[in-house]
């Protein structure tokens, strides 16, 4: 698999976005192991974006280690500073499901209190509308009642 390649403004936009990132994987001494290697490859995968720390000594070799990366992992090689390496691949498209039995989800509605006189701001408050639950005049919350079946229906 062959490295992916960035023109200079795309890599200058990736250092750009790694900047404050934290170091999600750290090679130590025994170098670039299978482990090593799977943990970079998830992280690429969760985040697109990934700085690995490296505590090789030798600039040449973290040079080459950056390379093997890129080729292994089918990712591109943003920045190698001192000794932290960027990555960078794009991320996989997600497939949504949708699930059926799925309910309405809560929803934060914004509820206007109007002063009583005209030279007052209105009050906003937030309010969080659960799924069993309606607004009622005046910005009240009720829960709404299960209707129940009639005595007929219920013996059907």
């Amino acid at each position: 698999m062959p490295a992916l390649h960035l023109t200079p403004t795309d890599r200058k936009q990736k250092r750009a976005e790694a900047h404050h990132l934290d170091p999600v994987v750290m090679v130590g001494a025994a170098g670039l192991t299978a482990g090593v290697r799977q943990e970079i490859d998830a992280a690429l995968r969760a985040h697109g974006l990934v700085k690995v720390r490296v505590g090789i000594e030798a600039r040449s070799t973290r040079e080459e280690l950056l390379a093997e990366l890129a080729d292994g992992l089918d990712a591109a090689p943003v920045q190698h500073i001192g000794k932290l390496l960027v990555l960078w691949r794009p991320p996989v498209p997600r497939v949504k499901t949708d699930r059926e039995d799925r309910m309405p989800g809560p929803k934060v509605v914004k509820v206007l209190k109007f002063a009583k006189s005209g030279n007052h701001r209105p009050q906003v408050k937030r309010v969080t509308v659960l799924g069993n639950m309606r607004l009622a005049a005046g910005g009240q919350l009720k829960r709404v009642k299960r209707r129940t079946a009639s005595v007929k229906k219920q013996q059907a």
